[in-house]
């Protein structure tokens, strides 16, 4: 086990903002980012693949994962169970990685409640609602009411925006890139400067606080002290 644990990232998006393309792009650039697999108890589509797109299980086995507590995080979306692991998240981060998460609004929020750590948010905006409709109609994989289904649920989605540390605007997909890339850098900055900080204050006043000490009490500092 490495004896810096790695960053946690969570990146949400409305359903065809360009968010898979970005975050390839991102992972090309940092090299040190893993993305957690999610599970999933739809059926593989064309192009899916077993443990690269997600994890494919059967309703009764995701159910059961729910009900054992297994998940950081879990939702049902258009009638399909969606959950990321928590023992699969905490053993990459433990190993030192840093983790993105591509996960919805409620997601989101449970991971911030549940993470052993502090976690950087990112909201993908479409350049505009025309433009989103556009690309889920370009996929041609899904009917009108689904698609109005997931044009109402960015709506939604998109009122949850000041909820999170950062939002990206995916008008120009390397500008966004570069932006992203930016995020991840800062992140990784703030977090060498609590350990530093761990290190001055142990060389002044004789006090050994160890980083994950320091983690705590930024998580406690993030989150009002409640």
């Amino acid at each position: 086990m490495s004896s810096s644990r790695g960053q946690l990232f969570v990146v949400s998006a409305p359903s065809g903002a360009g968010k898979s393309t970005l975050l390839t792009a991102l992972m090309a650039r940092h090299s040190t980012l893993r993305f957690s697999v999610s599970y999933t108890s739809r059926a593989p589509r064309a192009g899916d693949s077993e443990g690269v797109t997600y994890h494919f299980l059967s309703r009764e086995r995701f159910d059961a994962m729910v009900a054992a507590e297994e998940f950081l995080e879990n939702a049902d979306v258009f009638g399909h169970g969606y959950g990321t692991r928590a023992a699969d998240t905490d053993a990459l981060l433990d190993g030192g990685h840093d983790v993105l998460l591509d996960i919805d609004v409620q997601g989101m929020r449970q991971v911030r409640s549940r993470a052993r750590q502090p976690v950087t948010t990112i909201f993908i905006l479409p350049p505009s609602r025309d433009t989103l409709e556009a690309r889920l109609r370009g996929r041609g994989t899904d009917a009108d009411d689904a698609i109005a289904r997931r044009l109402a649920t960015a709506t939604a989605e998109m009122a949850a925006v000041p909820e999170y540390d950062y939002v990206v605007l995916n008008d120009q997909v390397s500008g966004a890139v570069e932006q992203l890339a930016s995020i991840v850098t800062a992140a990784r900055a703030s977090r060498a400067a609590m350990r530093q900080a761990s290190v001055d204050v142990a060389r002044t006043f004789g006090v050994a606080l160890e980083p994950a000490a320091w983690d705590r009490a930024r998580a406690l500092h993030e989150r009002g002290w409640r």
